[in-house]
């Protein structure tokens, strides 16, 4: 497997790929191999079809898991082996579409308010007041906070691209008060936290925080290109999900019912569910 490996992390290399989908896609590799005990250049459409269908039926993986699996299988058949026929042998779950539940502001102010310490509460504010995303929030350094821009930088986020996202004053005072505290040298959060709860009903998990603070936005009547750039979206359409999340703008127009006019009230008509007799 070493030569094999080394092969494919130089296929990887030469396409510029991050290291945490260099990581996943050699894992991918390694458990195909160790799933039926041979090399895996020796295994053919068929192992690959047991193997996606094992997947799915006793790992219980989700479709967008599967989706990632078949994105390394691809790649180390296909681009690595250079197997050009492997394509169609190794399709790509269809993944549904599915909207984020969304926490109303209420909810993310006791979110914020239930944080056991400081460092919990600025992870809280910075994941919502700039709507990035959990591995971009654990590479986020001291040096990124630019206090004379009021911006933050983000560095290499997915897709390899940078970006600056508002830096909100109630934000800034939080941090500073939490490097007064804490004093990190390089990476402003060096520590991860998880279930967060407060009360709240709903799934709580880093991410949310980041469709929170999208949907908010355009509720407060931001625009949906420059949401794109803040959440470092390469295509338009993974931004448009926001809007059928936003009240504003599922209310921006009346509903058709609204615009009828009924001769009759829900009041004055009737109960009975029998039919007349003729």
């Amino acid at each position: 497997m070493t030569h094999l490996r080394n092969m494919m992390l130089e296929e990887l290399q030469r396409r510029n790929y991050s290291q945490n989908t260099t990581r996943a896609y050699v894992r991918v590799v390694r458990e195909l191999a160790k799933h039926f005990h041979q090399p895996p250049d020796r295994l053919g459409p068929d192992h690959i079809r047991q193997f996606q269908a094992y997947l799915f039926r006793e790992r219980k993986l989700e479709p967008g898991t599967v989706l990632q699996y078949s994105a390394g299988l691809r790649f180390f058949f296909i681009k690595t082996l250079k197997r050009h026929f492997m394509v169609d042998n190794i399709p790509l779950p269809k993944e549904p579409w599915k909207l984020p539940i969304i926490l109303s502001q209420q909810e993310v102010s006791r979110l914020i308010d239930a944080a056991s310490n400081l460092m919990h509460r600025a992870i809280l504010m910075t994941l919502y007041s700039t709507g990035m995303r959990r591995a971009e929030l654990c590479h986020l350094q001291v040096t990124d906070i630019d206090k004379e821009r009021m911006v933050i930088h983000i560095h290499q986020g997915k897709g390899q691209r940078d970006r600056d996202v508002d830096l909100s004053e109630k934000l800034l005072e939080t941090l500073r008060e939490y490097w007064r505290w804490m004093r990190p040298k390089t990476y402003l959060f060096p520590g991860t936290v998880n279930n967060w709860r407060a009360g709240i009903q709903k799934r709580v998990y880093p991410h949310l925080l980041r469709h929170c603070y999208a949907t908010h936005w355009l509720e407060s009547g931001g625009d949906l290109v420059a949401l794109q750039k803040l959440l470092g979206h390469a295509k338009l359409e993974d931004t448009v999900q926001y809007l059928h999340l936003s009240r504003r703008h599922l209310r921006g127009v009346a509903n058709p019912l609204d615009n009828l006019t009924v001769t009759q009230t829900a009041q004055e008509t009737k109960r009975s569910r029998l039919k007349k007799k003729r």
